[in-house]
């Protein structure tokens, strides 16, 4: 019996005992059960699923670990027949095959919203703001959607409206009248008249009556692309229309003529100064579509993928687009968007076609088709070391795509399978150099891909031999033998202790199948190819001196020569290894007027600080340069550095305080501006960098304040100086130091107001804590830690949970010595800042179209009722809960889409379902909402 063979009837007779509650619950064998089984390799027992996959005998789900499924037993599991999913044998989950089933059955209406990339990810937000706009009552929302050029504004309103048809909002021959206020802004008189109509002699020419898009747009939508060129006479008659649903035609005085027209505008301009205040305040519903560069590498990926699609299906054959093509569309997206993109793929197939019509296999597009500024995308790519990183997952080699569909991404080995013994650096770096050699990129560009991407091939490689549950050196026996690897972790060790740093696993498994590919290169006399790469790796760097050191160890410990390119590779992967463990931070622009302010003044804060630190960049303006030179220059410079973290501009005047405006309009980078600078407060900004986990705004917002530091002449010494003397803080702790940590910060200083006291809040993250609060003690009294964990140090804490259950922050103002509360009104009141902040920071995050600032009030109102009506009184976490899903349920009741109750309503409590039910009343009142039974039944389950 064939391998083959062998895996298939083993996950036949392993499904066929599977009943539907147990294959739900599992949804089948991972590979490497099916390789201990069968004492097979898990490798090749993968290959053989995936081949069975392809051949339609199995089913796999999930990706990690993939589970396969005899497809024969789960169609009988699901009583399937003609209905099974053709042409989908792979699925992410278990809820996503029975949604394809449904479909399949045609059980589900399909959302024509599926159908746009990004609408369950980056532009899921968006997405529900049009569903909710279109089924509001009773007629739907007006809209306005705004967005840059090519973002994608009309596809997304045709989008509209066809879910209003399928959810039979619409009839389904209703009208979608789209009209271009740009064609006519230069004649609003016949602007007018095409939105509105004209009776005959309205105006010269207007020889007969005419019926304007509004009527012919009755019971449908009108799409009113560029709406900021309506005049402001028109956009008076607009927003008229959209409160009275009647108009006039130019040139009638009374408005007597009805339509029923949902009106959804697109604009690429800021509506506030664009469109007149009263025009915007009519508009309830405002969608900004972000644009292409801000959306996800994934995103990205796709709407590549489609387009090329799309041309797949002009052409009627299949295309295949090199990877190295894909990273240089992915670099030069930029402010084009996607109708840009759309334009430089056409192109490019275009070519293709021409180059490649009467091949009867497909068609090519390869790197040597692209023109200059598209080549210039992939050195934008390369650059990027956070997009190679993502990039990994979807995409190594080729993509083809058929006019069918997306055919085949090559490259791509799911979850950790393949042939380990397949590990091949000089493969690597052979295919890359002729690769680019052929297609007459300069050398320096090609070393600084070829190491770039051997960066991403040892990576890839190493996240695939972690995904198997074995130690690195398990795994490794398993490929060569253990003397080689007792060699490999003594190059490990001397590594560390020579660089002064950890290397993790991954080097350790790279240089490891490096070496023996190495060694058996040497055993059948093969050489080692490209030595024009001797300069890839800068002579006298440390890294390359410690590649030499490994050369030399290498040759003594196995007898043999290594060329001097052997170098190279060793450096290469050193270099490797360094990139994994690089932590971003906040670059520091230090940007003055004059030929070298800035320069000398960054010098002298590295000297004084004792570092050499990339991140802190001086901006040296010559008062003969131009302002928008040196904002050219800085754009530049910036786009190749790790600067997602974002960018503190410390000015000294004049144009170089606006700089910021730029960097954040071009590159789309968080960037904070401070004047004055001197050499006190770039110190202290190169100090806050360097904490781990600080982020931009934090370094911001302690230079605000930051005064210079203390000298001798007007502070007593550290020695005589008393505890008592150093000011107070409190300190807030949370896993990073960022977000979570900062919200801290803001409760705990609501919370220390009724103090009086001037007692700094200093939020840090878990990492590193008790060194930072060591040196936070040097200059501050730590009068209490408030967060996720306690110090070793001798400091009153505070729990996360007390704090938020409110008897924390009695306890904290006890310990600055405040007054303690009296049981009044007040101390209620101060007691309840925690909820009310943590509510409407919620409110924000779920509620689209109430005002979480307007409803908080009645909604704590309608809290205090319950606790009123039961005589308790709950504590702070209940309340946040039962104040939140109240707002939800309000919004919910708002968009027609109330959760179901699925409990047994015998066990709910009937005093509490009538406490809720009776503050609800509130809402009617003031609202002119009305919770249902099942929303208030769940709430009588909350207290």
């Amino acid at each position: 019996m064939k391998r083959i063979e062998r895996v298939l009837d083993y996950i036949e007779k392993a499904s066929s005992p599977f009943d539907l509650q147990k294959f739900e619950a599992k949804c089948g064998l991972d590979a490497q059960e099916i390789a201990d089984a069968l004492a097979m390799q898990r490798s090749n027992v993968s290959k053989e699923l995936n081949e069975l996959c392809r051949e339609g005998k199995v089913v796999k789900f999930g990706r990690r670990p993939v589970l396969y499924f005899a497809r024969d037993t789960l169609q009988e599991l699901y009583q399937l027949t003609d209905e099974f999913p053709e042409g989908a044998l792979s699925f992410a989950s278990l809820s996503d095959f029975q949604q394809a089933l449904q479909e399949a059955r045609g059980e589900v209406q399909r959302n024509p919203f599926d159908a746009l990339i990004g609408a369950h990810r980056s532009l899921a937000h968006q997405v529900e703001q049009a569903k909710a706009a279109i089924l509001y009552p009773p007629d739907g929302l007006h809209t306005l959607i705004v967005g840059q050029t090519g973002v994608g504004k009309t596809l997304f309103a045709h989008l509209m409206y066809a879910y209003g048809r399928a959810m039979g909002h619409f009839a389904e021959d209703a009208p979608f009248v789209t009209f271009n206020c740009a064609d006519y802004y230069t004649n609003p008189q016949l602007l007018i008249s095409h939105v509105f109509g004209h009776i005959k002699g309205a105006f010269t020419g207007a020889e007969q009556s005419r019926a304007g898009l509004v009527e012919e747009a009755d019971g449908g939508v009108l799409f009113l692309d560029e709406i900021h060129r309506l005049p402001p006479e028109g956009q008076e008659m607009i927003f008229y229309f959209m409160d009275t649903g009647t108009f006039n035609r130019l040139g009638e005085t009374t408005r007597s003529r009805h339509a029923k027209v949902l009106i959804i505008g697109a604009t690429t301009e800021d509506p506030c100064s664009a469109l007149t205040k009263t025009f915007v305040r009519r508009i309830p519903n405002i969608i900004t579509i972000p644009p292409l560069s801000e959306r996800t590498l994934s995103e990205k990926l796709d709407i590549i993928k489609a387009l090329f699609m799309d041309e797949a299906r002009r052409v009627k054959k299949p295309i295949r687009v090199t990877a190295e093509v894909v990273k240089a569309l992915l670099g030069s997206i930029g402010a084009g968007n996607v109708g840009q993109l759309k334009s430089s793929i056409k192109l490019l197939c275009a070519k293709a076609f021409l180059n490649g019509w009467d091949t009867p296999g497909g068609i090519e597009v390869d790197f040597k088709m692209l023109p200059l500024a598209l080549k210039n995308g992939l050195l934008n790519f390369t650059a990027d070391r956070k997009a190679f990183d993502e990039f990994l997952p979807y995409l190594t080699q080729s993509l083809i795509v058929s006019p069918e569909g997306e055919k085949q991404v090559r490259g791509t080995v799911d979850e950790g399978e393949g042939d380990w013994h397949s590990f091949n650096l000089y493969r690597v770096v052979e295919e890359k150099v002729r690769q680019l050699k052929g297609e007459g990129i300069d050398s320096n560009t090609i070393k600084k891909m070829v190491a770039a991407d051997v960066n991403l091939y040892i990576r890839e490689l190493y996240e695939k031999r972690n995904a198997v549950n074995l130690s690195t050196r398990e795994r490794l026996l398993k490929i060569v033998d253990a003397p080689l690897i007792d060699f490999s972790e003594k190059i490990v060790a001397f590594v560390q202790k020579k660089m002064k740093r950890v290397y993790h696993d991954r080097f350790l498994y790279a240089f490891c199948l490096h070496l023996s590919a190495f060694l058996k290169r040497v055993k059948n006399h093969e050489t080692v190819p490209y030595p024009e790469l001797s300069e890839a790796m800068e002579k006298g760097s440390k890294v390359y001196e410690t590649a030499q050191e490994i050369r030399a160890k290498i040759e003594a410990q196995y007898h043999v020569q290594m060329p001097e390119t052997e170098t190279e590779y060793i450096a290469l992967l050193l270099a490797s290894a360094e990139d994994d463990d690089l932590d971003e931070k906040v670059i520091i622009l230090v940007a003055t007027h004059g030929p070298s302010t800035a320069s000398s003044m960054v010098e002298t804060a590295q000297k004084l600080f004792n570092t050499t630190e990339t991140n802190l960049i001086p901006v040296d303006m010559p008062l003969d340069k131009k302002p928008q030179e040196i904002a050219d220059q800085v754009i530049t410079m910036l786009r190749g550095m790790p600067a997602q973290e974002g960018v503190l501009i410390l000015a000294d005047m004049g144009s170089l305080i606006s700089l910021g405006a730029e960097i954040e309009s071009k590159l789309h980078l968080p960037v904070r501006t401070l004047d004055m600078v001197s050499t006190p407060i770039v110190l202290e900004a190169m100090r806050k960098a360097d904490i781990p986990g600080m982020t931009l705004d934090g370094i911001y917002d302690s230079l605000r304040s930051f005064r210079g530091y203390e000298t001798a002449a007007d502070t007593p010494l550290p020695e005589t100086a008393g505890p008592d003397e150093k000011p107070e803080a409190v300190v807030t702790v949370c896993s990073t130091g960022r977000g979570a940590a900062l919200k801290l910060k803001s409760l705990v200083e609501d919370a220390l107001a009724p103090s009086g006291k001037k007692i700094e809040v200093v939020p840090l993250g878990l990492t590193q804590m008790e060194e930072h609060l060591a040196e936070l003690a040097e200059s501050r009294r730590i009068v209490a830690v408030v967060g996720m964990k306690r110090p070793k140090a001798a400091v009153p804490f505070i729990s996360l949970e007390q704090f938020i259950d409110g008897s924390g922050e009695q306890e904290m103002l006890h310990l600055v010595g405040a007054v303690p509360l009296a049981q009044t009104q007040k101390s209620q009141k101060q007691g309840k800042r925690v909820v009310r902040s943590l509510c409407e920071d919620s409110l924000r995050r779920f509620l689209t179209y109430l005002n979480p600032e307007k409803i908080l009030d009645t909604l704590m109102l309608f809290e205090q009722d319950v606790e009123h009506a039961l005589g308790r009184t709950f504590s702070n976490p209940v309340r946040i809960r039962l104040i939140v899903h109240c707002g939800c349920a309000l919004e919910r009741c708002v968009t027609r889409s109330p959760l179901d109750f699925s409990g047994d309503r015998e066990e709910i409590d009937t005093q509490k379902y009538k406490a809720i039910q009776n503050a609800a009343k509130r809402f009617e009142a003031s609202l002119n909402l009305r919770l249902d039974a099942d929303e208030l039944a769940l709430m009588s389950q909350m207290v």
